[in-house]
């Protein structure tokens, strides 16, 4: 399936909606725009296999451009418009782009860069070449081929400048590729009636393949231009949300709403919601699932599509804090040196039999990633119980050493976070002359919290009462934010001893 047939089918069944405008693409529209701007790429002479870039904000041209992408054999590489810039010329340059379709912000950060390509502007009277206008003028009359295309997502860029992760197309005509998301879509009850809510940037891997997982099946997608609590409640009830997907910090902040504001949404229409991009503590889960139902799923994945992860609401209870069991492939845990660990010991986390990768532009950091067995790993440190269940215990890079001890910052984090005068915290090492390093937090206080040393001894008494005594901070500093991305990620390269940079 895909937006060909279904706007044969129907038509007029909205495609994806803006939850903030009503903006509506209807799969008739969808197809036509589509072909369209396909036709575009090879009246401006793209190879059949070239790179677009589209570095925009949630709008509904995201579709459009993904199954242009999709249709004609090209690669879709989706980049963080966010990034200033220096940062987005030079992703832009690593990707290897013959085009980019640049929203408002991205037009206002590239105005003043040379050596672009083609770019086209979304937003009509900048400096680009008008997308609307070149789109329109093209024919939408039946492509004469069309084949599956791929994409270029980017890694976080939580230790450094993203990196290009290639995941080429297979060039069957798209009606005959399979469900995007694999066992996913029969795992969550994907099909041509759901409706699935979207607050995340589209850039971001998941929120990607998931619109484009909804489009492919006919479903709807309801994507929000930016994540609000109480807008999201409301999205969830004006248009009978079935599926959505949330990071952690999301839910954090919805849990917190008053309860008079909870009342005000229905959520029953909700029968799965799921939560990645980072770990959900196991207490979170509970207060959703208190106030949903039994309808929360974790994931655990990465930009890597290197392995992937799955816990369901009925196996929570049984294994709090972990993100799942492998779907596909298995999982090995290694020391520094790559040896293999007993369960329950935390190492280097590893899927041998997944998905083989490469960071383009990067060798060394793609031969990194490779253990001599074949085995892939994005870095990440967790361990196996004896069921297979995996618990993430954060970066190998992030791994704070106290007097010669191994501390895992996630688990402090996942206490201080829960912490009703918290808003959000980061668990970081600093630099110690007899330790080492020693733990430290930062804590955005929440807006009812006086931040001080009363608090500050407060947090380090509720680690305490929870954690082994090593494993908390000493020292807590009170800022106004974190380098946070919207993905939920925690930009630690950001933060030094006195505050983000």
């Amino acid at each position: 399936m895909y937006p060909g047939i279904h706007a044969a089918e129907k038509p007029d069944r909205p495609a994806l909606i803006m939850a903030g405008t009503g903006r509506c693409v209807t799969y008739g529209e969808l197809d036509r725009r589509s072909i369209q701007l396909a036709r575009l790429f090879d009246e401006r002479g793209l190879a059949p296999d070239a790179t677009v870039a589209m570095v925009c904000e949630n709008r509904t041209e995201w579709a459009e451009v993904m199954w242009a992408a999709a249709r004609s054999g090209r690669c879709l590489a989706p980049v963080n418009w966010h990034l200033g810039p220096h940062e987005l010329a030079e992703v832009l340059r690593a990707s290897g782009a013959a085009m980019v379709i640049a929203g408002p912000a991205a037009q206002r950060a590239l105005r003043d860069v040379d050596g672009l390509p083609e770019t086209l502007g979304i937003e009509a009277g900048a400096a680009f070449e008008d997308y609307h206008a070149a789109v329109s003028a093209m024919s939408a009359g039946p492509l004469p081929a069309e084949r599956l295309g791929g994409r270029m997502m980017f890694s976080s860029g939580t230790t450094g400048t993203p990196k290009g992760i290639l995941h080429p197309g297979t060039g069957v005509h798209p009606a005959q590729a399979p469900p995007h998301l694999g066992r996913y879509t029969e795992l969550f009850s994907f099909d041509g009636d759901m409706v699935y809510l979207s607050p995340a940037p589209t850039y971001h891997t998941a929120p990607f393949r998931f619109v484009f997982a909804v489009t492919q099946l006919g479903g709807t997608v309801v994507g929000m231009d930016r994540f609000d609590p109480v807008e999201a409640l409301a999205a969830i009830d004006a248009y009978a949300v079935t599926h959505a997907q949330f990071v952690p910090t999301m839910l954090l902040r919805m849990t917190r709403l008053e309860e008079q504001t909870k009342r005000r949404f229905a959520v029953s229409s909700l029968r799965v919601a799921i939560t990645g991009g980072a770990p959900c503590p196991h207490e979170l889960k509970l207060r959703v699932m208190n106030w949903w139902g039994p309808v929360l799923h974790e994931l655990y994945g990465a930009s890597e599509s290197y392995g992937n992860c799955h816990i369901g609401p009925q196996e929570v209870a049984d294994h709090p804090g972990s993100v799942g069991r492998a779907l596909a492939g298995t999982i090995h845990v290694t020391d520094e040196d790559g040896t293999e660990l007993p369960t329950g010991e935390i190492g280097t986390v590893w899927f041998e039999g997944t998905t083989q990768f490469r960071y383009r532009g990067d060798e060394a950091k793609t031969r990194s990633s490779a253990h001599p067995l074949g085995w892939r790993t994005v870095g990440d440190l967790g361990r196996l119980d004896d069921e297979g269940y995996l618990y993430l215990a954060g970066r190998r890079d992030q791994l704070i050493i106290s007097g010669g001890v191994n501390i895992h910052p996630q688990e402090a984090e996942d206490v201080l976070a829960l912490h009703h005068a918290v808003e959000d915290a980061a668990v970081v090492g600093v630099p110690d002359e007899e330790y080492g390093q020693v733990v430290h937090a930062f804590v955005v206080p929440a807006a009812n919290a006086e931040p001080g040393d009363e608090l500050a001894a407060e947090l380090v008494a509720h680690c305490r009462s929870r954690l082994a005594h090593y494993k908390c901070p000493r020292s807590i500093g009170f800022v106004q934010e974190l380098p946070r991305g919207d993905n939920g990620k925690l930009y630690k390269r950001k933060l030094a001893v006195n505050g983000p940079q």
